[in-house]
């Protein structure tokens, strides 16, 4: 799609255009700073997240861990890598496309990588807290506090988000 097509493709253009005057270029910029604010909000997290969990197998306590802790380690490390790469992805796209007038292509790509991010990030929080409520309390707290930190980012991050989408 053309730069120039993106008044007409995206629904919201044309109220953009009438209410706040923004040409399309204007509305990928505004939407770009967008993305980034939001993204510096989770990045630091994510990667002070991935540190700290990668630090866990060095300590010596960690040897007393369960296999099924252990695998639920590695299914959060994973997350909490894969999350850091998808939520600083935005930040390289735009650095290797700058001046190359994409910035259409680096916001359409920098929002599915911001939420493939906050899913993986949401997995590894989940599965923190199944880590240190299973090790601190035993291991049905351990489910209990995963189903309940799931249903708390399930609810917060897509159902009353999604909701509020389809009943403007």
């Amino acid at each position: 799609m053309a730069r120039d097509d993106y008044d007409e493709a995206a629904p919201d253009s044309q109220w953009d255009r009438r209410v706040r005057g923004e040409t399309g270029p204007e509305q990928l910029d505004r939407n770009l700073t967008g993305l980034l604010q939001e993204l510096r909000v989770v990045q630091t997290g994510v990667q002070l997240l991935t540190g700290f969990l990668l630090t866990l197998p060095f300590q010596a306590r960690f040897e007393s861990v369960s296999v099924a802790m252990r695998v639920v380690y590695l299914v959060v490390v994973v997350a909490s890598i894969a999350a850091t790469v998808f939520l600083t992805a935005p930040v390289a796209a735009h650095r290797l496309l700058f001046r190359r007038h994409r910035l259409e292509s680096v916001v359409a790509a920098a929002h599915y990588y911001a939420l493939t991010g906050l899913l993986l990030l949401g997995v590894a929080l989940t599965g923190v807290a199944v880590l240190i409520f299973d090790t601190v309390v035993g291991p049905v707290a351990g489910v209990i506090a995963g189903v309940g930190f799931a249903a708390l980012f399930t609810g917060l991050w897509v159902v009353y988000p999604w909701w509020q989408r389809r009943h403007r």
